[in-house]
C-alpha cells in the first residue's frame, strides 16, 4: 500500500470526524445550552425541526467515520506508524463511544420526542430533556477529542517506508 493511498484514508476519516463533531458543536452551542430553559412549545418546535435536519444525514456520517476510523488504524498498523496508529485506536474509541451514546441514550429520547404534542407531553418531561442536553455535552467533547486524536495521527504518521527514505537521504548527502 502507498502512502499516499495512507494519507487519503486519514484526510477522509478526519473530515468524517470533523462533520460529526461539527454538528454536535454547532448543535450543543446553539441549542443544548439553552434548551433547557425552554417552554414546551419551543422545546417541541426546535426539537422536531433538529430530528428531522439530522437524523438522517448523522447516521450516514456517524457510521461512515467509524468503518473509514477502523480502515485508518489498520493501515497505519500494517505501515509500522505505531504512534499514529495508537493515536487513531484513540479516536475510533472516542467515536464509537459518541456512537453508543447516539444510539443508547440520544436516539431512544429523539424517538419519544417525535411523537409528543403540547397536549401528551408527560409529566417528567423536562427530565428526559435535561438527560437528552447532558448525554449530548458528553458527546460532543468526545466527538472533539476523537477530531484532536484523528489530527494528532495524521501529524505524527512515519511509515516504514517514510523511515527509510529519510534515512537514504541523510545517507546521501554524507
Amino acid at each position: 500500500m502507498s502512502e499516499s493511498v495512507l494519507k487519503w484514508v486519514q484526510f477522509v476519516s478526519i473530515m468524517l470526524y470533523v462533520l460529526v463533531a461539527g454538528a454536535m458543536w454547532g448543535t450543543w452551542l446553539s441549542l443544548a445550552r439553552t434548551m433547557t430553559d425552554y417552554d414546551a412549545a419551543t422545546f417541541l418546535t426546535d426539537g422536531k425541526h433538529m430530528i428531522e435536519n439530522l437524523a438522517v444525514i448523522m447516521a450516514v456520517l456517524m457510521i461512515s467515520a467509524v468503518v473509514i476510523g477502523v480502515i485508518t488504524v489498520v493501515l497505519l498498523f500494517r505501515s509500522q506508524a505505531r504512534v499514529a496508529a495508537w493515536l487513531a485506536v484513540i479516536g475510533l474509541l472516542l467515536t464509537i463511544g459518541v456512537l453508543v451514546i447516539t444510539l443508547a441514550v440520544e436516539v431512544p429520547i429523539d424517538n419519544l420526542i417525535a411523537n409528543w404534542t403540547e397536549a401528551t407531553l408527560p409529566a417528567d418531561w423536562e427530565v428526559i430533556r435535561a438527560r437528552w442536553s447532558t448525554f449530548h455535552t458528553v458527546r460532543t467533547f468526545l466527538s472533539l477529542g476523537a477530531v484532536a486524536a484523528a489530527v494528532a495521527a495524521g501529524l505524527t504518521t512515519r511509515t516504514a517506508a517514510r523511515d527509510t527514505s529519510d534515512v537514504n537521504a541523510v545517507n546521501a548527502l554524507a
